[in-house]
């Protein structure tokens, strides 16, 4: 099961149903989880029947308990990173419990390579700990007993969950110690991230290499199996965001909305579209002023590309436009990062850039992709 820490989500999203707080953290809980229950509730309540001869309900009422304290467990995981970020400083929004174990949201990066290893090293260290108080317990209960069952199961699963958390790629911990690492040797966090995100791709495939031969020799359930390719896809699939994140970030500095943003082309308010499109030139942003002169209202493309061409000369462009009330805007001086957040807490195709209280361009969502992946292909807006 996996256990890490993430940066930032839209803050407009929530990851699952709020469940409550522990230390002043929100706990959530993703709706995938049902089947990791159901999995794991079928899986070990029906080991454990056959090894203590219980009724397959009693199993299955065994297996749930399980289900319990092994979340239980994952929860204790992540509040090890949670705590350990507040404690540097580090703004937490949440953990979510999910299919595949748990992981915790945090307001921003750590600041220095020092900060993120101890973050990342404080959920396996927590699970760790757990194995051996579990290891404790099955040594000191009598073997064959329901109890003794449970802790030699909690024992390994936490034992597992750190080792496996340990290894070395994102989004596991071990991938976050390793660009700690990487970060602290190059002092370059953009190419530590990437480095760890291609190890992450590694352990990913390897982890499923490794399980797929213990199954065929007999030594896992294929039942096991699917849950283990099921973690190793998203492994695969969060070092692949890992990666195309540290490329995006590092031409933050290149984001100049000045630069960016193109001209406003106002037009009288009930001009007719075709007239509007005919008297605007490439590359400005088409909007809607009043008598006063006022930008009022902003073209939206989209809207306006979708109007047959016969019918444009007979469609006021104030009906395929957006009043500025409701575009989203983004101040000129903005850093790179400021403003990919604020593009991801306000989703839109288009943003007016200001200057105070003046509209100096318009920001098309499309230039900002071309500019942070060149070699991505986009669909212009």
């Amino acid at each position: 099961m996996e256990g890490n820490s993430r940066p930032r989500r839209r803050p407009d999203r929530r990851p699952g149903l709020t469940v409550g707080r522990v230390f002043g953290v929100p706990v959530y809980l993703n709706p995938s989880m049902l089947l990791l229950v159901a999995l794991v509730t079928v899986m070990y309540g029906e080991f454990v029947r056959h090894q203590l001869e219980l009724s397959q309900l009693t199993g299955y009422l065994v297996g749930f308990v399980f289900v319990v304290l092994l979340l239980g467990s994952v929860l204790l995981h992540e509040l090890g990173h949670a705590l350990t970020a507040r404690r540097y400083g580090i703004g937490v929004r949440g953990i979510t419990l999910e299919l595949l174990g748990g992981y915790t949201e945090m307001e921003r990066d750590a600041p220095t390579p020092r900060v993120d290893l101890l973050v990342s090293l404080a959920g396996p260290a927590v699970s760790l700990v757990l194995g051996l108080v579990g290891v404790a317990a099955t040594l000191a209960l009598p073997d064959g007993t329901l109890a003794n069952q449970f802790a030699f199961q909690l024992a390994a699963s936490n034992v597992l969950v750190g080792i496996f958390n340990m290894l070395p790629g994102l989004p596991l911990d071990g991938g976050r110690a390793l660009r700690a690492g990487v970060w602290a040797v190059t002092r370059d966090r953009h190419l530590a991230t990437e480095v760890a995100g291609w190890f992450g791709r590694v352990v990913a495939i390897g982890t499923a290499v490794v399980f797929t031969l213990l199954t065929w020799l007999g030594g896992l359930p294929w039942l096991g199996l699917a849950l283990v390719l099921l973690v190793a896809f998203t492994l695969w699939q969060g070092a692949g965001q890992t990666i195309r994140a540290a490329r995006i970030s590092r031409r933050f500095p290149l984001v100049d909305l000045a630069r960016l943003a193109r001209p406003v082309f106002p037009v009288p308010s009930g001009t007719p579209l075709a007239e509007a499109q005919r008297r605007g030139t490439p590359g400005t942003a088409l909007a809607v002023a009043d008598s006063a002169g006022l930008l009022v209202a902003l073209v939206d493309r989209t809207a306006a590309e979708a109007v047959p061409a016969e019918r444009r000369p007979w469609v006021p462009v104030d009906a395929v436009a957006r009043d500025l009330a409701g575009v989203p805007s983004l101040a000129v001086g903005l850093g790179g990062e400021q403003v990919v957040h604020e593009v991801q807490a306000h989703p839109g195709a288009q943003y007016l850039v200001t200057s105070g209280e003046d509209v100096v361009g318009v920001l098309h969502i499309a230039d900002l992709a071309q500019l942070l992946e060149p070699k991505r292909k986009m669909k212009v807006q």
